[in-house]
């Protein structure tokens, strides 16, 4: 009797210790029962292109030509390739350029497509069309290039003038380990533009194909005088007729209104 007594007292200290321990455990989580962690919420949708623009590229523009004069602002002269890093294939093409064929052929704006429509002694008016979509007008020629933002997918097809752009803002670049660097003082915008129909890189009649990209660097600059440019650094490949990259600066200077705006029909000559 006596050792069942002991192993009776031996389960009821056991069992208070257990209850004890239960509840010091409660107290030690609050006393409350464990909770679910709460979803992560969803990520917020990437701002627009023009709610995220780091720069304003509005307004009514006009070339300033300062270099490369004799090959901008006149139509040089047949058989004229000098700066440009054309091929054999490019020349020979070249050779056979004819205006007045051109224009029979209702082909006056082959000068006009956008590699070399910026190089045009031009204005240019920049709009938003909507908020994924910046509208670039050009008076020479009376064309316009629609620069694409967000997940736009290009529609295909024959490739046209202007071609089918993509842009987006470039507004600083990683660090090491992947930190965020400062964005750069003005903020810029690259476009590339594909699904080009063949058009000529000067109006003379060089020529770049359907096979060629352009990529463009537009980068704001604000002077103390209170001016305002865009800097267009301009890059243009073509395996077809081009023997190397052709890397080209362009400067647009801001104008006060959009009263000298003067749209003019393509010229072949």
């Amino acid at each position: 009797m006596q050792t069942l007594g002991r192993v009776l007292r031996a389960g009821a200290v056991l069992g208070m210790a257990a209850v004890m321990f239960s509840t010091v455990a409660a107290q030690g989580r609050g006393g409350a029962a464990p909770q679910t962690p709460a979803a992560p919420a969803a990520p917020a949708p990437p701002p627009t292109g023009k709610a995220g623009a780091p720069v304003d590229l509005t307004g009514t523009w006009v070339s300033v030509i300062t270099e490369d004069w004799r090959w901008r602002m006149v139509t040089p002269p047949k058989g004229d390739y000098a700066s440009l890093p054309i091929n054999m294939d490019a020349k020979k093409a070249a050779d056979t350029w004819d205006p007045a064929k051109d224009e029979a052929a209702g082909e006056a704006c082959k000068g006009y497509g956008a590699p070399g429509l910026m190089r045009q002694p031009t204005r240019l008016r920049i709009t938003w069309q909507d908020d994924n979509t910046m509208k670039v007008e050009a008076d020479a020629g009376t064309q316009t290039r629609l620069l694409h933002f967000g997940d736009w997918k290009a529609p295909g097809g024959a490739g046209t003038l202007q071609g089918d752009t993509t842009a987006s803002w470039e507004t600083g670049a990683r660090g090491r380990g992947g930190a965020p660097a400062p964005p750069p003082m003005f903020g810029n915008l690259k476009t590339v533009t594909k699904n080009l129909k063949p058009g000529y890189l000067r109006k003379n009649g060089v020529p770049y194909s359907d096979k060629a990209t352009l990529t463009e660097y537009w980068d704001l600059l604000r002077q103390p005088n209170g001016e305002q440019w865009i800097v267009i650094t301009t890059v243009v490949e073509d395996p077809t007729y081009l023997a190397r990259t052709w890397i080209t600066s362009l400067n647009f200077k801001k104008e006060a209104n959009g009263s000298k705006w003067d749209p003019s029909p393509c010229t072949a000559r």
